[in-house]
């Protein structure tokens, strides 16, 4: 427990240095994303409900900055503004305003950040605009998001008979798949046929894979595979923002362009996860530290009982079929490659899960691969359910690049 709280403050510490020591002049939406990172890390949010709060700062910024030029299509909100309308301040008006809401307790901390990012912008009544119309589209987002159904109660029901012990910690997002989507039409509309009968070979070739990769004592998983199964035990934007704030550099996007692309990897990546929980719920698959230690039961001799069975990591509670960590990365990479391309300058990440370890990348598509990987060398999902995943996740993310924030020079009938 110590051990876990200093990794959590030096996580929350490494991004609250991030928002301090970028200077006034970067990308504004990269600045509020690594604020909106850091308190996540330190109010130690649940991946959906982080997603949500990203996709929710993250098209507000969208729709203020492009009420200006109207480069793109809107998301669903109609703003207009002057061209002289100061972009920057609207940015951050924006940012402001839907973080305060979400997070009221940050305010003093929130103020000092909008204070700091608009010292740059002159005092003038481009500024005054540029704030009016941030606020204005953080109200419109905050309103039409209001009734979503995130705020659900978490109602599941353990399965068991009268009298009979099961453990009493209660998964986590049972919810979630029937909060209303972003992109798509309802939390189903992409859910995966069921996993492999436990008969199958397909089954059989994948758990007696995991037993021998996931096992914590493994003697077959390499050193390599440990620091990557570590590694990705950050989970949620934190394991796509930092790649998208170096992309939003290096390519040297300018503010619209920036607040584009992080609304649309926000959105489907929350998407992703409206997903992924409707279909974990809907067929409550087991992990594979029951499936080890229940194998006898499944009549399948090729999958002998490992009574003392445990993943190299604490599995996650919720169902494993489909993966989330998958789903998400795997979407968010395909609205990169969408926007960029597969091939990228090199990137690089650290976990607080993995002290020293950084990992680099030069094309998405390995980055999403890897984060699958990681997965089965953890002990926490089968190769089927994160293949199904990511082409879950590459559908979510090719639904929402075609439909979402196009150029506004497209013909209408080609928007959705």
């Amino acid at each position: 427990m110590i051990v876990q709280k200093h990794v959590r403050r030096m996580a929350v510490a490494a991004a609250i240095l991030t928002v301090i020591a970028t200077p006034a002049r970067s990308d504004m939406v990269s600045v509020w994303n690594a604020k909106a990172e850091a308190i996540a890390i330190e109010k130690r949010l649940l991946p959906p409900p982080n997603a949500r709060g990203m996709a929710l700062l993250h098209v507000a910024m969208f729709e203020a900055v492009n009420a200006v030029d109207q480069r793109y299509t809107p998301y669903k909100v109609k703003l207009a503004a002057d061209r002289g309308v100061s972009k920057e301040a609207a940015a951050a008006a924006a940012a402001h305003a839907v973080l305060t809401a979400l997070h009221p307790e940050q305010s003093p901390g929130l103020d000092a950040v909008l204070k700091a990012s608009l010292t740059s912008v002159p005092d003038d009544d481009a500024k005054s605009k540029g704030i009016e119309l941030g606020k204005r589209a953080a109200a419109e987002i905050l309103s039409l998001r209001q009734n979503d159904g995130a705020d659900v109660p978490e109602a599941y029901r353990p399965a068991t008979t009268v009298g009979v012990y099961v453990p009493t910690t209660v998964p986590v997002s049972s919810t979630y798949g029937g909060v209303k989507p972003w992109v798509m039409e309802k939390g189903s509309q992409f859910r995966p046929p069921p996993p492999p009968a436990l008969t199958s070979r397909t089954w059989a070739d994948d758990l007696n894979e995991i037993r021998d990769l996931g096992r914590r004592d493994s003697t077959k998983r390499t050193p390599e595979q440990t620091a990557i199964a570590r590694f990705w035990f950050v989970t949620g934007p934190q394991a796509w923002n930092p790649i998208v704030r170096q992309l939003v550099a290096v390519k040297k996007m300018d503010l619209v362009d920036s607040a584009r692309l992080f609304a649309l990897v926000a959105i489907a990546s929350d998407d992703a996860f409206i997903a992924v929980f409707d279909a974990k719920y809907h067929y409550n698959f087991w992990r594979p530290i029951t499936a080890i230690r229940n194998a006898d039961l499944t009549g399948n001799k090729a999958t002998p009982r490992d009574a003392s069975w445990l993943p190299l990591g604490d599995t996650p509670m919720h169902p494993e079929y489909p993966c989330a960590h998958c789903i998400t990365s795997g979407a968010a990479a395909v609205v990169l490659m969408s926007v960029l391309g597969n091939d990228i300058p090199e990137v690089s990440m650290t976990s607080p899960t993995a002290p020293g370890v950084t990992r680099t990348w030069t094309r998405l598509q390995d980055y999403a691969d890897e984060v699958a990987a990681a997965r089965i060398y953890a002990g926490f999902h089968y190769r089927f359910s994160n293949k199904i995943a990511l082409g879950m996740g590459r559908k979510i993310g090719e639904l929402t690049v075609s439909t979402r924030m196009r150029s506004a020079a497209i013909p209408a009938a080609s928007q959705r």
